[in-house]
């Protein structure tokens, strides 16, 4: 209980965040899933050059990386649609 409970504020934390250093503004709903998918993201780019994290600052800054990776993606993607 405790690990799902430490992933979504870990997850809140870092979608928030991202999105203030990407100039957005979201909910805190938005904030979570940003975070949250984020965290993954980060975590599979920093593995294929052989960096894991494994305190929780480090986990919180590879969550801030990839969700801002996300939010870049995702503004990318929209902006570039015909």
């Amino acid at each position: 209980m405790f690990s799902i409970l430490s992933t979504l504020i870990l997850g809140l934390l870092a979608g928030y965040l991202a999105c203030r250093i990407m100039g957005q503004g979201s909910s805190m709903v938005m904030n979570l899933i940003v975070g949250v998918v984020g965290a993954a993201i980060g975590s599979f780019l920093f593995s294929l050059i052989g960096i894991y994290a494994y305190s929780w600052i480090g986990q919180l800054l590879v969550a801030i990386i990839g969700a801002c990776v996300l939010l870049w993606l995702v503004n990318y993607i929209s902006s570039h649609r015909h």
